[in-house]
């Protein structure tokens, strides 16, 4: 994020919080993702917060700025309650945001807190998608249920929760609906999907994540509009966010979708993945990067 902490210095640096001060600011958090409408909000809650705590100096906006963003950002109160009971988590997204490989890092997050992970590879139609998943499973050391390629992935998820009761697991990973380019094909396949879980596995807790490539901006916040319309969202896993010069699309699909980010991956490697925290999030943008 060093482009961004840069800018942001800059505009800090004024010598006094005028118009041009905020012109700066406004566009400054435009070109970070966070987005047009977004921003607009911020920038009246900090104007309000500057009247309101008497603050003078362009430099003192940096703090109350920060608090504003870190209160947006903030997982609700119970957000991660799913994790402590048996839980099905459904893992949605567009093929290339790194999908596959959140779900590895999530599988070795549990596993590594001592739950029983298991694995679906109900993402069928996609080329590799089940021998991909599979290299993962064996890699983190989980195990993995899985159909033929082209097979129902309603099937699949089926299997799972058999194994995944049989087995005692405490998650249950499914790996699913890797387009979107006809959403009622999507919507139903998950309808399915619901139903089976309703069905089949009443006493589990079923959660939803969307994964977005957090580099690709305003277009992670179309995906993540498209796939809130055809499935329950309930999180974002906010991937790729090592190094980039940006990092605000987060503030605003929770903004304008009420979506929070649950889950963020800053790396390649198979525990670069973490439980959100906005603290941390918020002030990586605000501090000068370590060359």
């Amino acid at each position: 994020m060093a482009g961004f902490f840069a800018k942001l210095k800059q505009v800090f640096s004024f010598s006094e919080i005028d118009d041009d001060f905020y012109d700066e600011l406004e566009e400054t958090l435009i070109t970070s993702d966070i987005g047009v409408n977004t921003t607009e909000e911020i920038l009246e809650e900090l104007k309000a917060l500057v009247k309101e705590e008497k603050i003078k100096k362009p430099d003192d906006c940096r703090e109350a700025l920060a608090r504003l963003m870190k209160e947006r950002m903030r997982p609700e109160e119970g957000a991660y309650d799913f994790e402590k009971t048996d839980c099905v988590l459904l893992i949605v997204g567009v093929n290339g945001v790194g999908k596959t490989t959140s779900i590895a890092k999530l599988a070795h997050l549990y596993k590594s807190e001592g739950k029983k992970v298991i694995l679906a590879a109900a993402d069928t139609f996609r080329a590799g998608a089940i021998e991909q998943l599979g290299m993962w499973a064996d890699r983190v050391g989980v195990d993995m249920i899985a159909h033929t390629e082209g097979s129902d992935p309603a099937a699949v998820v089926y299997d799972a929760v058999a194994a995944a009761k049989a087995r005692h697991a405490d998650m249950l990973i499914c790996d699913t609906a890797g387009r979107l380019h006809n959403k009622k094909n999507l919507m139903e396949e998950l309808k399915k999907i619901y139903r089976i879980l309703e069905k089949e596995y009443s006493s589990a807790h079923v959660e939803t994540l969307l994964v977005l490539d957090g580099t690709t901006g305003q277009n992670a916040l179309s995906q993540a509009r498209e796939f809130a319309q055809a499935a329950n969202v309930d999180g974002i896993i906010l991937t790729k966010m090592e190094g980039t010069a940006k990092g605000g699309i987060g503030v605003a699909i929770e903004s304008e979708l009420k979506l929070r980010v649950k889950y963020i991956g800053t790396g390649e490697k198979v525990g670069d993945l973490s439980r959100f925290d906005a603290g941390k999030y918020v002030d990586s943008i605000f501090t000068e990067p370590v060359n």
